[in-house]
Formats: C-alpha cells, sequence, structure tokens
C-alpha cells in the first residue's frame, strides 16, 4: 500500500507525494535552548528519526533540518540570572542536547541551523513583508498584520475570536489587531540585539523558523514537524509570513506528534511535571526511552508512568531475549542448515508485509511492534512443542531475528547486543529494588558449591530465596547464569 500521512492541514491522511521526487524537504521545530530539556521535547526528535528514515527506506532522499531558537526572553532571564551572555547559556545547552540527542542514537540531521545565525535572512524577509503591506511599524518594533492575509487560521481552523482570545500573546494596545504579532522586537543598547533598517531589536519567535526554512530547504518544503502545541500560534504564524512574503504553499504535509502527560496533565515546566531527559537516561537507557516513543502512536496523548516504564522494560526483555536465544541457536546451527540462511518461511513473510502495510498506514509503530511480539510468542510456542533444536526452529530463529533487526534499524531500536543489554535491565532491577549484585553473585556460587556437594536441600533454599529477591537462576551443561524477573520490576 501507498505511504498515508496525517496531514494537520486537511485533518485526514493523505498519499505521500512529495514536491520533487525522489527528494524530500523535512524541517522540525527543535528547542529553545536555556535548559536542559525534558522528555517531551525528545518524543518529537525520536519519532521524526523514525520518520525520515523510513522514507529514505522507501528510496527517498531526504535532507532533514532540526533548529535550535538561540535567542528568545527565557534565554535572556537565564543569562541575567546567572551573570552570562546569552550566547554562553545557548551554547552550554545545545550541547547537553546533543549529548542527550547522541546517548539516544539517533541519526545526525543534515542541518541544525541556529536562529542567531540567520538575523540577516529573518530581516530580509521582514522587510519584504513590509514592502508587500502584510507587515507594519511601530517605533522600532515590526508586527505581522494578520488581516492581510485571508487564509489565517486555515492550518489551526481557529474562528476568528477563538484566535483572538485563544493567542498567548501579551497585551499590546499599538497593535493593530490583538491577533497581530511581532516580527521585531525592538531592545536596548545594553540588551543582546542586532541592527535592522527600522532599529535595534531581536527577531519574533516565529520568524525564525520561517527565515531559516527558505535558507536552507527553499520556499516550499514536503513535511513541517513538531509537536501538537505548536500548531497554535506558531506554526500558523509561520504559515502566515511564510506564504505572505513567497509564492505558492509553503508546507505540502503538517505533521504533529502528540504529547506526554503525567496524572492526566500534559508536561511542562509551567506545570512542574517534568521529567529530565538526562535524568531519564541516568535511570534508565535511551532504548527504554525510544521504545516508551514507539509503542504508542505518535498522535496520541500518552501517559508517562512508572508503570508505563515497567511495561516498556518488560517487553524490551522480551525481545532482547529472543535475540540472545536466536544467536545462541545460529552459533549452534550445522552445515547443513546454513544452506538455508537464504529462505524466508511463508509465516515470516506474511508479518513483514503486515509490517510495511502498518507502518505506511500513518506510521503505526504500535501494530509493527504487535507483530513482532506475536512472531516471538508463536517462535517460543513452537520450541516449548520440539524435543530438540530442529533445523525448523533454527531456521524460524534466523528469520524472525532478520526481521527484528530489520525493522528495529529503521526505529533505532533492537540494535544492542543482547548479552550486555540485558544485563543492563538486570542493574536497573536491582538498583530499583536496592539488591546487591555482589549478594546474588555469592548466593549462586553458594547454591552452585551446595548442589556439587549434593546437598540439593541447601541449594533449593537458596533458589527459593532467590525467587522471592525475583532472580531467576537457569542450569545448564555450561554453568548456572541468572537473571532478574522483568514482571516483577518493581518494588
Amino acid at each position: 500500500m501507498p505511504l498515508l500521512i496525517y496531514n494537520s492541514l486537511s485533518q485526514k491522511k493523505e498519499v505521500f507525494n512529495p514536491i520533487n521526487p525522489p527528494q524530500v524537504k523535512m524541517y522540525c521545530c527543535g528547542p529553545t535552548v536555556y535548559d536542559f530539556l525534558h522528555i517531551g521535547n525528545f518524543r518529537g526528535a525520536v519519532f521524526f528519526n523514525f520518520l525520515r528514515q523510513w522514507l529514505e527506506y522507501n528510496g527517498y532522499q531526504v535532507t532533514y533540518a532540526y533548529n535550535f531558537t538561540d535567542v528568545d526572553d527565557k534565554i535572556l532571564n537565564r543569562a541575567k540570572k546567572e551573570n552570562k551572555q546569552m550566547k554562553e547559556i545557548a551554547d552550554k545547552y545545545i550541547a547537553e542536547f546533543k549529548k542527550d540527542f547522541q546517548a539516544l542514537k539517533l541519526k545526525e540531521h543534515e542541518h541544525n541551523p541556529q536562529a542567531t545565525r540567520f538575523i540577516p535572512n529573518m530581516i530580509e524577509v521582514i522587510d519584504t513583508l513590509l514592502k508587500k503591506g502584510k507587515a507594519y511599524k511601530v517605533g522600532k518594533d515590526v508586527f505581522y498584520s494578520v488581516k492581510s492575509f485571508s487564509d489565517y487560521g486555515k492550518l489551526s481552523k481557529k474562528k476568528a475570536d477563538e484566535l483572538i482570545s485563544g493567542a498567548r500573546v501579551d497585551v499590546d494596545e499599538r497593535k493593530q489587531d490583538p491577533r497581530d504579532f511581532a516580527l521585531w522586537k525592538s531592545c536596548t543598547e545594553e540588551e543582546p540585539g542586532w541592527d535592522a533598517p527600522w532599529g535595534r531589536g531581536r527577531p519574533g519567535w516565529h520568524i525564525e523558523c520561517t527565515s531559516m526554512i527558505f535558507s536552507l530547504l527553499g520556499n516550499n518544503i514536503d513535511i513541517h514537524g513538531g509537536g501538537t502545541d505548536l500548531i497554535f500560534p506558531h506554526h500558523e504564524n509561520e504559515l502566515a509570513q511564510a506564504e505572505g512574503a513567497r509564492q505558492g504553499p509553503f508546507v505540502k504535509y503538517w505533521v504533529h506528534n502528540n504529547m506526554f502527560t503525567f496524572g492526566g496533565e500534559k508536561m511542562a515546566k509551567s506545570t512542574g511535571n517534568v521529567s529530565i531527559m538526562r535524568s531519564f537516561l541516568e535511570e534508565y537507557n535511551g532504548e527504554i526511552f525510544k521504545f516508551l516513543v514507539l509503542s504508542s502512536h505518535y498522535r496520541s496523548m500518552t501517559e508517562v508512568s512508572e508503570k508505563k516504564i515497567l511495561q516498556c522494560i518488560q517487553a524490551l526483555s522480551r525481545v532482547y531475549t529472543f535475540l540472545k536465544t536466536a544467536d545462541f541457536l545460529v552459533r549452534a546451527v550445522s552445515e547443513e542448515t546454513a544452506t538455508d540462511k537464504e529462505k524466508t518461511l511463508p509465516e515470516v513473510q506474511s508479518a513483514e508485509k503486515q509490517i510495511e502495510d502498518s507502518l505506511n498506514d500513518d506510521l503505526n509503530t504500535p501494530t509493527t511492534l504487535s507483530i513482532i511480539f506475536t512472531l516471538i510468542r508463536q517462535f517460543n510456542e513452537k520450541r516449548s512443542h520440539s524435543e530438540s533444536q530442529t533445523k525448523e526452529i533454527i531456521l524460524y530463529a534466523k528469520n524472525i531475528k532478520s526481521i527484528i533487526i530489520k525493522y528495529g534499524k529503521i526505529m533505532s531500536l533492537f540494535q544492542e547486543p543482547p548479552v550486555s543489554f540485558l544485563k543492563q535491565l538486570d542493574d536497573i532491577f536491582l538498583g530499583k529494588n536496592n539488591i546487591s549484585k555482589e549478594e546474588v553473585n555469592k548466593l549462586v556460587e553458594d547454591r552452585t558449591r551446595a548442589r556439587k556437594s549434593k546437598d540439593f536441600k541447601k541449594a533449593d533454599e537458596i533458589r527459593r530465596k532467590l525467587m522471592d529477591m525475583n532472580i531467576e537462576v537457569q542450569d545448564s551443561p555450561t554453568g548456572t547464569t541468572w537473571g532478574t524477573k522483568k514482571t516483577d520490576f518493581l518494588p
């Protein structure tokens, strides 16, 4: 089936047909860099990374720009508080963002524009809007005239009265219309600013993205992404500026990911419902976060809770336990079985088609993941009914592993070494439950010695003690291993 993407402009799924195939121009609004970023900022980073890679898998050549807003009142206020320059604050938190981004092992963007490096471009666009009668000066400030753009509101679908009451703008009696917004804000000589024909100042937030898109990607792009909270006023204003300044539709597909919530409320610094990404990575890891994002549909509001994170850990444990098993079986394969390396079983072929259909249906990653779990369950059932590691079981394991690695790579998931990653999950479990790894190792060693000396009563007692700690032991001809029961992850 063709790729269908939900377009916020039309409010329906549309067949994806880029403006100039196979080229795809894609821009996503990045963060305002004045602090460590919360996990809500990274939901879009993970999802649009996946979208980009799905497009590339389908043969498109994607140019992806993801910006940093490094001039903003929040940054200025932070700089004043810390007695630093605005650039110092912005540079610091851009670097911190990049550390988190790299920890998530996402693909780098072609462009990471910083707003302050495109001030001349912004001045040029503002000047064009003034000359076209789409903007007006008030002293040294410049405002966009919403009345000059008859289609204003077409993205957010808000009516005129809703736009007036819903616009998050400061009351300013100088405006010709309450809906008008700042393109340029004057500043004093002491404040950070730039010289412009109408006076020294700083750009408004909305003009930044419009100008960077024009400069890097051209007048018209295929995909503009961001969170649903940006639809109004930010993206509505971007659209008005762009189509007021240049000819033709600014964006063909507006794509928006929904929000994370905590306790039913949107996560934001203003409400105090914040989980810093750095803290999440230190407490858990990037693989868990990526699974958290992609296990829900990108357009759904997603509740983040300790229970939800537990479910992600359980699910990842199932996948990586299978991958560990598959690796063991493949290593044990005979030369005869190896000749079937390229053979794909019919049921796996069917599953692969289902995966591709789900991803082409508005990027339905939850369905894709459920198909993968169905394959793993079927493998476990087949193996449990097999008396030995048959040729069929080994081939089935290889087929399923191939599917998981292939589509996992597109989602930036399931690429970790299984054994070491499962140990990471064990360490998280032990830390959450205040259990010492040294204590577990000692108990396992004591049990091994008891078994060797045929003191099976003591060995059983130690095993029960470990089970009470939610530790599972597995005996094999090569020795005893242990792992945690992820189903009982929480204390």
